[in-house]
């Protein structure tokens, strides 16, 4: 069931150009971020209730994808996990296909598998973890099946 929602554009000029480029062309353009494969993540957000459109590094593996909530360090995460704790149903789109998933924080061992498979796909999650205290929070999504 796709989410539903006004979409409400992010205020960073370049993530809102990207997303919506790649969404525009079923992610023929825009596809890559520093030579990295790409996802848009839909989540809705917590307080407005609006959609909201952020373009991400590709991390898929066995079918699943997670999400790494880095923020390049930052001592704040980015709102979108905030979104994803308050509503678990978001809407993936990897080139042409979109698709409503759950998305699920991780903890332990399955954390620690996931953030392996991140970090094989960005290298530099590494080093955003030792520029914070915060322990950067990843989701994996698991799709809905309708």
């Amino acid at each position: 069931m796709p989410l539903i929602g006004q979409y409400k554009p992010s205020t960073s000029e370049w993530a809102r150009k990207q997303a919506e480029r790649y969404e525009a062309s079923d992610g023929a353009e825009a596809n890559l971020l520093r030579g990295v494969p790409i996802i848009v993540l839909t989540t809705v957000g917590a307080k407005s209730g609006a959609l909201r459109k952020t373009a991400l590094m590709r991390v898929e593996h066995g079918g699943r994808y997670a999400v790494v909530a880095s923020k390049g360090g930052d001592p704040d995460e980015p709102k979108w996990a905030g979104n994803m704790r308050a509503n678990a149903h978001v809407e993936l789109q990897d080139g042409g296909v979109k698709r409503d998933y759950n998305a699920r924080e991780l903890s332990g061992p399955e954390r620690v598998e996931w953030w392996g498979h991140a970090t094989a796909v960005w290298p530099a999650y590494d080093d955003y973890q030792t520029r914070t205290d915060r322990q950067i929070a990843i989701f994996v999504l698991e799709p809905i099946e309708h």
